[in-house]
């Protein structure tokens, strides 16, 4: 076993977990699950079957991941955060071929307490605010908060909001140096980088606090 399975945690057979995956206390994974490598799974995760998780995720504390769920690479899924699979559960009715997919694509962060209702495409880098309620697909790198969740800006892939567009309409990303652009309306593009690929290395760590680059 190539993964960190806490004492207290199960991973059912038939779960696929990931070389350098760490998994903590009272975490379950069930039999049809998929997770890739060097994945958190902090306390009490619930990972159902039929579930897809790509590398590097980090999922935080009390979080269940539902089938019908695809999470690709880099995604941070926040404390509490919620996830569903069934727009109108009713405990009398049997729904279980009937799930619907939700896709969080890479890069994405659910903040803390956040609701995704099932069914939604959350783009490359979004960023969903603490405690928002997700009920439609956001685009890449949008910023969107509140209930239900509304674009309130966009964000780089570091965490920061884009603003100040200079004459050709690019900003900068303050910790990066990296260059975005709206190329059509809503929709953002990283002008440095392949947006499927994995940030290098040398911009992996960061240095200073979030209120420093205000």
């Amino acid at each position: 076993m190539d993964y960190f399975k806490h004492e207290s945690a199960y991973v059912d057979e038939g779960a696929i977990v990931g070389s350098g995956t760490k998994i903590w206390h009272f975490c379950h994974v069930q039999s049809g699950a998929s997770i890739g490598n060097n994945c958190i799974l902090g306390q009490n995760v619930n990972i159902a079957g039929g579930v897809t998780i790509g590398n590097n995720v980090k999922i935080q504390n009390n979080v269940a991941v539902y089938t019908g769920t695809v999470v690709e690479d880099d995604v941070f899924l926040g404390p509490s955060c919620v996830l569903t699979n069934v727009t109108n559960p009713r405990a009398q009715i049997n729904r279980h071929a009937l799930y619907e997919k939700t896709v969080i694509k890479r890069g994405a962060t659910i903040g803390a307490n956040a609701t995704i209702v099932c069914g939604v495409t959350i783009g490359r880098y979004a960023f969903v605010a603490a405690g928002s309620v997700v009920t439609k697909d956001i685009p890449d790198y949008a910023m969107v908060m509140g209930n239900p969740a509304r674009i309130k800006g966009y964000m780089s892939r570091h965490g920061h909001l884009l603003k100040n567009a200079d004459k050709e309409g690019i900003m900068i990303c303050p910790e990066s140096g990296l260059r975005y652009k709206e190329v059509e309306k809503g929709l953002i593009r990283c002008l440095d980088l392949d947006e499927e690929a994995p940030l290098p290395e040398n911009m992996r760590l960061g240095q200073k606090s979030y209120d420093s680059y205000k």
